[in-house]
């Protein structure tokens, strides 16, 4: 979604009776111009349109204008549900980034929700916003249709989507394994007011039929236990989605699982699949999650002194990998982060973890123990300001105070985006002379996502008629095309979608993409409120991140249009008032200037019209002398 600046002020009353004119660098207020209200002869000077200086500012910030014509708002295009020898693929999110998954399946008469994720957002991009999640809309259309929501793992990009938008489209049963089933049900505790949806329990290897069709659930290779790909039949073949995944391997070698796995649906007869892209851009294997096993294993047993391991809370095999370790070495281990917290918990709960209960110690209870006995795992690796690692490497935590006999391992990549973040934490980390073991020095991280070289082999394995690079963005989907059409599969069986692309399968040998798409603009979550992304709201955001706002309160005399004192300013973000004193006596000038001469010979005062002006003259001013575009919000009281 492109995001456009702060809209020029309204048009005041009767704006259609007044022309654009010419327009200075710092245009004054007008005088003897055409105004509601003035008196003026028959060929008077038309005014410039309010709003003007605002205009050329953004021009001149190179920002695209505000109020550009905008195309007329096409009808949502919702298709007829396909004929019998069709299977209808629509992704309606995570195909254009990395987050917000969802794609629905079409089939024997059935829809089939994949995933139901949410996507993290950007403060620079959606100030103010929660979270993003998939437009629900050809899903409310269908909604009679759809027999449940196969959730492939619990990771948030796949379950968090759940309790903001699950109820828009019917309430259909969740059917996943037993850990994401306990996750979701977990999350859904944060959302009382939320019903509790129905959850079924399914197995790997397992096939159950839902309404019309059969669907089979087998293993995936991922970051997190109970990942699961699923194969759902109709009579003309299969079609096969992953989730997220990656091989288990030795030196590009899969292992005897991952060829039983996928040996089994290459016997099928597969027409469509869709595959994990979030790695294609990276050529070859992955580092097998085992070896990041063994690695961190010899960390723990030849460290010193105390260690300290941040990493991402969604690594579940990593971090109960590590407490086993600890635990075997006799060494007690301190949980820093209330998503570490929360996952171990999970973890105890499905008998995925078990451990001694004095394994697991309170952080003010690390004095008691020699540091070397002592593993602390923490959340922050990607320097989050507020998170523990930062605030232990900043001095702000309690009971943990670095020394440099600590070891820190830094267990996760640097997610495009944190470098400086990442950068700053690993400064304020060797203040305190520690020694950082991270993923560029050691194989202390692995990712969860196959490299094109994994992906090659299952594309290869599975062997559909056709194929839809998912899960990530348009430069990760396109990779992964380009690695399977180069290991060669014809150009013309693979499709890269744009979330809302509407593809249908006929007979499971033909390919036909709809020339339009269903609704697919994101949805937000923004405090209490869930609904379509308000650029209006978004732009005010920006702009007041970037530049402030300059607010001006002033009384006018209704009858004289004159100023009954001078006008109070307000600035946040924009300028230091005590240190702008100057610019200030001037801007009050200015504005009690623009002011009596807008309303000389109005009758009635227009305090709209007069705002506009206000606005326009006060921006191109402020611009000029500052270079900065604060939001000017002028308030009139007339009296």
């Amino acid at each position: 979604m492109t995001f456009t600046p702060a809209p020029a002020p309204a048009p005041a009353p009767n704006s259609n009776k007044r022309s654009t004119g010419n327009q200075g660098a710092h245009r004054m207020p007008f005088r003897g111009t055409a105004r509601p209200g003035a008196r003026s002869g028959a060929r008077s000077a038309r005014p410039p349109r309010p709003g003007g200086a605002t205009r050329r500012i953004q021009r001149m910030l190179r920002r695209p204008a505000a109020n550009t014509p905008r195309a007329k708002r096409a009808v949502d295009y919702f298709p007829e549900a396909p004929a019998a020898n069709v299977a209808r693929i629509v992704p309606l999110g995570g195909v254009e980034e990395v987050g917000r998954n969802m794609v629905a399946i079409d089939v024997n008469g059935d829809i089939f929700v994949m995933d139901v994720g949410f996507q993290f957002v950007s403060e620079d991009t959606s100030p103010g916003v929660d979270y993003i999640l998939p437009n629900t809309k050809y899903l409310e259309k269908n909604k009679s249709r759809i027999r449940g929501a196969i959730v492939t793992h619990g990771h948030l990009d796949h379950i968090g989507g759940i309790p903001f938008v699950l109820n828009r489209f019917g309430n259909p049963p969740i059917y996943t394994q037993n850990l994401t089933a306990v996750m979701i049900a977990k999350r859904q505790e944060e959302y009382p007011d939320v019903p509790k949806p129905e959850i079924v329990v399914v197995e790997t290897g397992t096939e159950r039929t839902i309404g019309n069709t059969k669907v089979r659930f087998f293993p995936v290779t991922h970051s997190i236990p109970d990942s699961m790909g699923v194969s759902l039949s109709t009579p003309q073949g299969n079609v096969v989605v992953t989730g997220d995944l990656k091989l288990d391997h030795d030196d590009g070698v899969p292992a005897d699982h991952e060829k039983k796995t996928w040996g089994e649906i290459s016997k099928d007869n597969n027409i469509f699949f869709i595959a994990d892209s979030t790695n294609a851009e990276k050529d070859g294997f992955s580092i097998p999650e085992k070896r990041v096993h063994q690695t961190l294993e010899d960390i723990v047993r030849t460290v010193s002194g105390r260690l300290i391991i941040g990493t991402f809370a969604s690594q579940f095999e990593r971090i109960i990998r590590i407490i086993q370790i600890a635990e075997s070495l006799g060494k007690k281990v301190v949980t820093e982060g209330r998503s570490i917290r929360t996952n171990i918990e999970i973890a105890q709960k499905t008998g995925l973890l078990e451990v001694k209960k004095d394994t697991i110690i309170p952080a003010q209870e690390i004095a008691d123990y020699p540091p070397d006995k002592i593993v602390v795992l923490s959340t922050g690796a990607q320097g989050e300001e507020f998170a523990a690692l930062m605030r232990i490497a900043t001095k702000q935590h309690k009971f943990i105070q670095l020394s440099e006999r600590d070891t820190i391992v830094l267990s996760s990549s640097v997610i495009p985006g944190n470098e400086i973040a990442v950068q700053k934490l690993k400064d304020n980390l060797y203040r305190h002379n520690v020694t950082i073991i991270h993923y560029r020095s050691s194989d202390v991280h692995s990712t969860g996502h196959g490299n094109s070289g994994e992906l090659v082999w299952i594309n290869q394995q599975v062997h559909a008629n056709f194929f839809m690079p998912g899960y990530g963005y348009r430069s990760m989907t396109t990779c992964h095309a380009k690695a399977v059409e180069q290991a060669g599969r014809p150009r013309d069986t693979i499709i890269i979608p744009d979330n809302g692309t509407v593809i249908d399968i006929v007979n499971g040998t033909e390919m036909l993409v709809h020339k339009e798409k269903v609704p697919s603009a994101p949805l937000v979550v923004d405090g209490f409120a869930i609904g379509d992304m308000q650029e209006v709201v978004i732009r005010d955001r920006q702009m007041l991140a970037k530049d402030g706002m300059f607010v001006i309160i002033a009384t006018v005399q209704l009858k004289t249009g004159r100023l009954r004192k001078s006008p109070d300013i307000i600035s946040r973000g924009f300028i230091y008032l005590r240190e702008s004193q100057d610019l200030l006596n001037q801007a009050r000038l200015l504005i009690k200037k623009t002011v009596e001469d807008s309303t000389r010979g109005m009758n009635p005062v227009d305090l709209d019209y007069v705002k506009n002006v206000l606005t326009d003259t006060v921006a191109s001013f402020l611009f000029t002398r500052t270079n900065k575009a604060p939001m000017v919000i002028p308030v009139l009281i007339g009296v």
